[in-house]
């Protein structure tokens, strides 16, 4: 950072502060261990979860977007496997976070817990909430397939199913009461009590005020996004506006965040004090659609003059880009996009859509094709088939026809 105070950056400043928070200046390891896992965790601070499995699942994408190619039993091992480096929570959305932030998220779970939920409003839902705990505790970590297998109760008196199981496992998750163990092969939770997942220290271990939860939440947020309005901030861990408040009016008080004006945004930004601004980043990576980066659409635009839709729940024929449409980002600006499908049965990385942004450099085509050949490789697959959509196809198809030759 430079030595005098900054009160003002420049969109291409503003892009730079973004993507070395986000680790995007951090060295490559040869082989990625668990310290690179940690460090890149430290960057993101969450990891986004997501079912849809056309590519890679959304939580293991950002690692590779950072890491390279790593090994995947690195995160199952850190969720997984004592000592946990990360549980699972509503954090952003579902997702992935530090362990240590389990005590910061006790606020929002006593509020579902005092509160209640519309899943367990009518006493017999309080006798399956009962049920489902005690059967957790005799049985171990299980899914909700599992206990709607094996529970003892009538459903000719309550009508209870397999979505009504896991509903209430659901709303006992949010309240703190189960925690997440694990996932099996088909991407079902398997729940258990909190003791048996998380570290008893952490659990006993005071549970800070709902200002000292916010004031952290929110700071973690800033660490993570470098720089960001109030909005960017509030919803990196989707923070009600009147926690986060209070909790951003402290921080600046502090002197952790600096106020500036970034050019070409509409409302007040804040830098965080630690955040670095280098000369140049020279990334080269795809972004799931659901990375830290883009993750928040209109920051995104504003940051990379980038217009960004997920089009999964758009009717194919509506469609622009495609169903699963990956950003490529290229030294500190994103380049194009791709519309990607892993075929295992074929081992083929199909991409079925490919486009340049407007000003992209004359080598995207080349610097994309590398980059599609280290996420083949990752993902095991053996060939990438290039589909003629899209202006940037023909470059691309090219492109990776040249390295197999």
């Amino acid at each position: 950072m430079p030595r005098r105070p900054v009160t003002a950056l420049s969109r291409s400043q503003a892009r730079r502060v973004a993507l070395a928070a986000q680790g995007f200046r951090d060295p490559r390891h040869t082989v990625a261990t668990m310290r690179t896992f940690t460090r890149t965790l430290a960057r993101t601070a969450v990891l986004q979860i997501d079912s849809v499995n056309v590519l890679q699942r959304a939580h293991f994408m950002p690692l590779f977007s950072r890491m390279g190619p790593y090994d995947t039993e690195l995160l199952r091992r850190a969720s997984e496997r004592p000592p946990r480096r990360v549980v699972e929570y509503w954090a952003h959305v579902a997702a992935f976070m530090p362990v240590e932030l389990w005590p910061h998220m006790r606020h929002r779970m006593q509020a579902y817990r005092v509160e209640g939920h519309e899943w367990v409003g009518l006493p017999e839902r309080r006798e399956l909430v009962a049920s489902l705990l005690a059967e957790i505790a005799e049985r171990g970590a299980s899914t909700a397939r599992e206990l709607d297998d094996g529970l003892p109760r009538s459903r000719e008196h309550w009508g209870w199913n397999w979505s009504e199981t896991k509903r209430v496992l659901e709303y006992l998750f949010l309240a703190g009461e189960l925690a997440v163990a694990g996932r099996t092969p088909q991407f079902e939770r398997r729940y258990d009590l909190p003791e048996r997942v998380l570290p008893r220290g952490l659990l006993d271990a005071p549970v800070p005020s709902v200002e000292e939860a916010s004031r952290e939440l929110l700071r973690r947020a800033a660490v993570a996004h470098g720089v960001g309005t109030a909005h960017d901030l509030r919803d990196y861990f989707r923070m009600r506006p009147e926690l986060a408040r209070p909790a951003l009016a402290t921080l600046v008080a502090d002197g952790e965040l600096l106020p500036v004006r970034v050019e070409g945004w509409d409302r007040p930004a804040y830098l965080h004090r630690e955040a670095r601004l280098p000369r140049s980043v020279d990334a080269r990576a795809l972004l799931s659609p659901f990375d830290p980066v883009v993750w928040e659409r209109a920051r995104t635009e504003r940051l990379f003059d980038f217009r960004y839709r997920i089009e999964i729940y758009v009717p194919a024929p509506k469609r622009v880009h495609g169903y699963y449409v990956l950003p490529f980002l290229l030294g500190d600006r994103v380049v194009g996009r791709v519309d990607l499908r892993a075929d295992r049965r074929t081992r083929t990385l199909h991409v079925l859509g490919s486009f340049a942004e407007p000003g992209a450099p004359s080598g995207t085509a080349v610097e994309l094709a590398e980059e599609l050949r280290a996420l083949a490789g990752w993902l095991d697959l053996d060939a990438t088939v290039v589909r003629r959509h899209g202006d940037l196809a023909p470059a691309l198809e090219l492109a990776v026809t040249a390295q197999d030759g």
